[in-house]
């Protein structure tokens, strides 16, 4: 069995409009303290019986709002109203800057607001007491629950057209000062006049939000620019990403990684199987390769260090080696060039080069094994006898199961690809928050220093 629920929605009263006739109709339930006609735009004050002209207004200067008066919708759970409307503006450098409000009201919940600019829409409510004021990073703020609000813009308001009910004694030319504090998606508004000051909170509302709750036709204009409380792109609409996140993750993954290549290089072996010196003239006649003792490699599958240690002196030599195992025959190539030079230029020393290197293979599997090396180096000097040709001295030394730093290294490397790409959000979330607050009355982002003159020339 379905139950469907019946909507009490009051009848409004009607009444004549002193001015042009036309019949008016009041959705306030009586709340309301003014009411603007749709026709001639005649503010008429609410409260007196008489219902006395406060002001005429052209209508032919009339707005036409995107949302019309009476229609109903569903905005945070509740059904509202919209009975009033008004054009406000204010002037900045000597340029108008408009936007528009509406006002909303429920019988149950009383009255809130829908305010627009540049189709950037806030949902507004009156706040039931002051905020706490101070100041950050040189700017005023407002505190209000757990949320600190930055000054963004203080200015004279004026309201330049008017339609429908409100719960104030409104009219066209009326002057205000208006001051904002935002901590995006929220927005604090105060308005001050001779006789009060009143405090709101504005919360940003996707325009898909207002015509699906209002069913208003087509799709919404798209919002132009950046508004003060609008959140920025990618983040959650309560929090903000902290600037040094990314970096936080790359430390602890880079602490993660450190601390694996310590615990490996622990629990390396690291045992020497095998050593031995040989000496090489390249004057010599015959064969230049040699084959080493065997050695054994003990284990699974593991890394072999082969280290070559020489005497070279302003010279260099190639050693094309091959690891091979005794009992199957496979070998894994590869060769070192080690090189050494030193002298004096111009009273200095200088050198390059180093006389020792070394080569790690990975994976080797456990066995018994021997090293084919074949040394080379320059060709000796024509006509020299081979005691007066510098032979080369060199020593080869095999270790199992060695730390293998680089692999480690290689993915602390790495990490930086997600920081770039985190940090290119972050710096695009900078960009927007530039943007944000170039449009305030401090031009920059709160806690950050203005650029001098000097730097702008430059």
């Amino acid at each position: 069995m379905s139950v469907t629920q019946r909507k009490i929605v009051p009848k409004p009263k009607a009444l004549n409009c002193p001015s042009c006739g036309s019949q008016l109709e009041l959705r306030g339930m009586g709340t309301a303290a003014s009411i603007a006609c749709g026709y001639c735009a005649t503010t008429i004050d609410a409260t007196n019986p008489q219902r006395q002209i406060i002001q005429k207004f052209d209508a032919r200067f009339a707005i036409q709002p995107m949302i019309p008066l009476g229609s109903r919708g569903n905005l945070k759970g509740t059904v509202w109203e919209v009975i009033g409307f008004q054009q406000r503006g204010i002037t900045v450098d000597g340029a108008n800057y408009f936007w528009r409000e509406y006002v909303l009201f429920n019988p149950f919940k009383g009255f809130r607001y829908l305010s627009e600019y540049n189709y950037h829409w806030s949902f507004v409510t009156p706040m039931p007491s002051l905020p706490a004021m101070g100041s950050r990073t040189g700017r005023a703020t407002a505190q209000w629950g757990y949320d600190t609000f930055d000054h963004f813009q203080t200015a004279q308001a004026t309201t330049y057209f008017v339609v429908g009910e409100f719960p104030w004694m409104v009219k066209v030319g009326e002057s205000v000062s208006t001051s904002d504090y935002v901590a995006p998606p929220k927005m604090l508004s105060s308005e001050t006049t001779e006789n009060e000051v009143t405090w709101s909170i504005g919360e940003y509302i996707a325009p898909q939000e207002i015509w699906s709750g209002f069913t208003l036709p087509n799709t919404p204009p798209v919002p132009v620019g950046i508004f003060a409380n609008q959140p920025a792109p990618d983040a959650a609409p309560a929090t903000k990403q902290a600037p040094g996140r990314p970096w936080k993750f790359f430390l602890a993954m880079a602490a993660a990684l450190f601390l694996m290549m310590i615990a490996f290089g622990v629990m390396a072996r690291q045992e020497q199987v095998f050593k031995d010196t040989f000496v090489f003239n390249p004057a010599a006649t015959g064969e230049k390769s040699l084959v080493t003792k065997p050695f054994e490699l003990k284990g699974g599958s593991g890394n072999v260090q082969i280290d070559i240690d020489t005497g070279l002196d302003n010279s260099w030599a190639y050693f094309s080696m091959a690891l091979i195992n005794e009992q199957t025959g496979d070998a894994v190539d590869f060769g070192r060039e080690v090189g050494y030079y030193h002298g004096v230029d111009e009273g200095e020393s200088w050198s390059e080069g180093d006389r020792h290197d070394d080569v790690i293979i990975p994976g080797v599997p456990g066995g018994r094994y021997y090293l084919r090396i074949e040394p080379d180096t320059d060709p000796p000097t024509p006509g020299a006898s081979a005691i007066n040709t510098r032979s080369v001295t060199y020593t080869v030394t095999v270790t199992r199961d060695v730390p293998f730093y680089f692999r480690y290294i290689f993915g602390i490397l790495l990490l930086f690809v997600p920081v770039i790409f985190m940090g290119r959000k972050s710096f695009s979330g900078s960009n927007f928050e530039s943007q944000r607050w170039s449009e305030s009355d401090h031009g920059t982002v709160p806690g950050m220093l203005p650029q001098s003159d000097d730097d702008d020339e430059e």
